[in-house]
């Protein structure tokens, strides 16, 4: 584990914050590097949301897109991360710094982005171009995520991972409360391509950010030598990694047969409308916002092992209330809503745990090779799991389907209790 840069003086943060919260400040967002990077990547987050909206929008009402085109449309950033996560954990792991490879990856997909609305501007935009777009940008995305674990443990300590987790995927659940409202209001304001406007200016945000930290980075592997087998590997002789990978294979494979159909059966079977559906949906929001604030006091007081496990039962468990759902409409989408709040909660408090475990034990030289394999596991399952859900619900069912997958989802902590895991209580040093 390199060594993370120091905090700055105390002082530095005292000129900006009353000495009442000075306490409460996290000791991890003290230091300079971090908290840079912090801010400009959740302002990122927040650009992802309002692409997520803006972009689908733009084919749907500007060209009239059908079913076959946005399916293209959702797959283009989608595909790069399962067909290049290896061979691009193999070329970064050769190359001396990752910060710049996430910089380029950010100004990269600020121009991609931007495209969009200038083509608008000067009436030349085709469907076709919001597919290459969305292509480019999934490329550069598999680049900036299979360098962000390398720079993540440059910049914090062992000690610290926790909170830095911890911070990092409170700001993905804060972008998925704000970031549909932004997304929503910008295009009804400004029509779908200028709304990705906000999208590309916070990719820049995060380049700036990026270009003002310059934390000591592990030397670069420059031979790499084993190719991502040495990555697998790893992964295969690491007992914690290896349960831990498995119970995240079986609970994605398990839950997209769940996503696959839960949209279906809550509008077809449970008639509940889109206007219900959304605010339950925000729940799983609101539970991921309450799981980032309460991990760290969950895990130290139980243990970051029992963390993970509790955190996978607590995703996958609450799947049953969909199955159980019935009675009076109100009845329904409230239980909607607790379903969307202690599954959002349980996988928040899963994700940053799991995150603080694997920065922890990733060895430095082989760090960009094992994220590209975990990427390309956890991204290629999930479309197995999905076209098992519709299979399944052809066969038994939908509703047995969806029960089949929340069983089999909560299966996955069986991985973790026959590991060593189970009895792990803090972070490996």
């Amino acid at each position: 584990m390199t060594t993370a840069a120091e905090a700055p003086p105390e002082g530095a943060i005292s000129r900006l914050l009353p000495s009442a919260l000075h306490g409460r400040v996290p000791a991890v967002l003290r230091r300079r590097d971090f908290r840079r990077f912090w801010i400009g990547h959740s302002v990122s987050l927040i650009g992802d949301e309002v692409h997520r909206i803006a972009m689908p929008l733009a084919a749907v009402l500007l060209f009239g897109a059908g079913a076959t085109a946005m399916a293209w449309l959702t797959a283009a950033p989608m595909i790069p991360a399962l067909l290049l996560s290896i061979p691009a954990g193999i070329w970064v792991d050769r190359r001396p710094s990752r910060r710049r490879i996430m910089l380029f990856a950010d100004l990269g997909r600020f121009l991609a982005v931007l495209s969009v609305p200038v083509a608008y501007a000067f009436g030349v935009l085709t469907l076709a171009q919001l597919i290459v777009a969305e292509l480019a940008v999934g490329v550069l995305a598999v680049l900036f995520s299979i360098s962000d674990n390398t720079l993540f443990a440059a910049m914090v300590p062992n000690a610290e991972l926790m909170q830095a987790s911890s911070l990092s995927n409170g700001s993905r659940a804060f972008a998925y409360v704000s970031g549909p409202s932004l997304g929503g209001l910008a295009v009804q304001l400004l029509t779908a391509p200028f709304a990705l406007v906000a999208d590309a200016a916070s990719y820049l945000a995060s380049a700036v950010a990026l270009s003002r930290i310059s934390p000591t980075e592990p030397v670069p592997d420059r031979e790499a030598k084993g190719g991502f087998l040495a990555g697998l590997r790893w992964i295969v002789a690491t007992p914690g990694i290896r349960a831990l990978q498995g119970a995240v294979g079986t609970v994605n494979f398990f839950d997209f047969i769940f996503q696959a159909l839960f949209i279906l059966y809550v509008s077809t079977y449970l008639h509940i409308n889109a206007g219900l559906l959304g605010l339950a949906l925000g729940a799983g929001a609101v539970g991921g916002l309450v799981g980032a604030a309460l991990t760290s006091r969950v895990v130290a007081r139980i243990g970051i092992g029992m963390g993970m496990t509790l955190g996978f039962l607590g995703f996958a468990a609450p799947h049953i209330l969909v199955v159980l759902a019935s009675g009076p409409k109100v009845l329904i989408v409230l239980t909607l809503f607790v379903y969307e709040f202690l599954s959002g909660l349980g996988v928040m408090v899963l994700d940053v745990s799991a995150n603080a475990y694997i920065t922890a034990v990733m060895p430095d030289d082989l760090r960009s090779r094992i994220s590209g394999v975990l990427q390309t596991i956890n991204y290629g399952i999930r479309p197995l799991g999905a076209l098992t859900g519709g299979w399944l619900a052809t066969t038994v069912g939908i509703r047995t389907a969806l029960a089949i997958s929340t069983i089999g989802a909560c299966c996955s902590v069986l991985f973790l209790l026959g590991s060593p895991l189970r009895k792990l209580r803090e972070l490996p040093s």
